[in-house]
């Protein structure tokens, strides 16, 4: 376990972050490595399938993924408070609730999704594909919000690294599996499906066993299920407040997909492309505001709002800096990494992937500071102002796919996302600056 309420901010930061970044690098080097072998074996039409199914699943999963780590917050919050009564109750509720949620939630996809694809207006030539593919995917919920809530919990407690040794392991597997089933089986898409869920199974099945062998001391036993007064509705407004967050945003992201989706299958496969390689970039500035989330949380267990107002000082340089390198590497190595992605030359492909890599790095600079104050203010308590930001994104995306796409085609969908980020920042940047830690100190740990 690993205090996050000592030592020089910016180094404590950095160092948490680090693990946490490369997990999610090898995530998204593995979606890239995906990506090129569906494409390489079975063609850019299966790119494109996959591409309409990824905002579908990746509302489910963000969906998952934000609530437990919305859970772990008054873990981390215990934690820091050094309540350890405490914090073994709040790890059971997060283990009922994401449970609960992950069977609701398989249950529900696998009923609509072929409703949702044929109402986003999936190319018909792609959907039986683009099913086929989603719904192996969506059988996988349940692994990833096991890994997801197992790897949170050791977060609060400071433990970034467990879940990076528990992806090396499946990232390897899957791409060996991928290879083996798309390749070697001649599975299409669904071999690609397969390897993914396997995969899920693997990272899932260490990380849990790993907090379970190593970690006794923050397991619940029997009597920690029962909760303490306020506990559930603090847990379930804290993850939904989270949750809900990247769900709104996705709901956006849906909507503008089904405009993406009229402009032919050229600009899905290049918006596919586009977006592995921002998931990967944009993982460079996301994961510290993950970071800061676990760190505010600790500290404002702790009575430390300096500590607090030093780290989101320490942390907004970093992401500029880091921002100002990836646009240097963005405008030098775009074209030849998306060749090499789609395994084609064609213009209109290409062309269209760099212009939204190039156009979406520029704005790197209001995207980091975004993360960095959402998360902060998660940290400390505060879920509504967050969740306005969200629903900015989502009304900016709605807006875009109505009048923007059409008036500019794929171009107006590279602009989309950089005007959230600019409003989105500024309403979390003045939320924070008139809002101060130590105005919430007293309501941390009360939930």
């Amino acid at each position: 376990m690993k205090d996050l309420t000592k030592g020089y901010p910016a180094k404590v930061i950095i160092m948490f972050t680090i693990p946490i970044m490369l997990s999610y690098i090898l995530q998204q080097l593995y979606n890239l490595v995906d990506s090129k072998i569906v494409s390489e074996y079975v063609g850019p039409e299966a790119l494109a399938a996959i591409g309409a199914t990824a905002v579908v699943s990746n509302l489910i999963i963000g969906f998952i993924n934000g609530l437990t780590q919305g859970f772990a917050i008054p873990i981390a919050n215990s934690f820091g408070a050094k309540d350890m009564d405490r914090l073994r109750k709040n790890v059971a509720g997060a283990i009922l609730l994401t449970l609960s949620v992950a069977v609701v939630m398989t249950m529900l996809s696998l009923y609509f999704i072929e409703d949702i694809l044929i109402a986003l207006g999936t190319p018909i030539e792609i959907r039986q594909d683009a099913l086929d593919y989603v719904n192996i995917i969506l059988t996988g919920i349940m692994f990833t919000a096991i890994y997801n809530c197992s790897s949170n919990i050791l977060r609060a407690v400071g433990n970034s690294k467990v879940s990076l040794y528990c992806l090396m392991v499946s990232v390897l597997a899957n791409v060996f599996l991928d290879i083996y089933f798309v390749s070697v089986l001649d599975k299409g898409i669904k071999g690609a499906a397969y390897a993914t869920i396997i995969a899920q199974a693997m990272s899932a099945t260490l990380c849990a066993g790993y907090l379970i062998i190593k970690y006794k001391e923050i397991l619940p036993k029997s009597k920690d299920f029962a909760p303490y007064q306020g506990m559930y509705l603090n847990l379930i407004t804290t993850g939904l407040s989270m949750g809900l967050m990247g769900c709104i945003v996705n709901v956006g992201t849906v909507v503008l997909q089904g405009a993406i989706n009229d402009l032919g299958t050229n600009i899905m496969t290049a918006h596919t492309a586009s977006r592995r390689v921002f998931d990967i970039i944009c993982v460079m500035v996301y994961t510290y505001g993950i970071a800061m989330t676990t760190y505010v949380s600790q500290n404002m267990g702790a009575g430390k709002p300096e500590r607090v107002r030093q780290g989101v000082r320490h942390a907004n340089i970093i992401v500029t800096i880091i921002s100002t390198l990836l646009i240097v590497l963005v405008y030098t190595c775009a074209k030849p990494v998306f060749q090499w992605i789609t395994s084609t030359t064609n213009p209109e492909i290409i062309d269209a992937s760099v212009m939204y890599a190039r156009i979406s790095v520029l704005f790197f600079y209001a995207l980091g500071p975004l993360f960095v104050f959402r998360c902060t203010l998660q940290g400390m308590g505060r879920k509504i102002v967050p969740l306005i930001s969200s629903v900015t994104e989502m009304l900016v995306k709605i807006l875009s796919a109505m009048f923007l796409v059409p008036a500019l085609a794929y171009k107006g969908v590279a602009f989309t996302e950089p005007i959230s980020w600019v409003l989105m920042t500024t309403i979390l940047a003045v939320a924070y600056m008139t809002g101060k830690p130590e105005k919430y100190m007293d309501n941390i740990n009360k939930g």
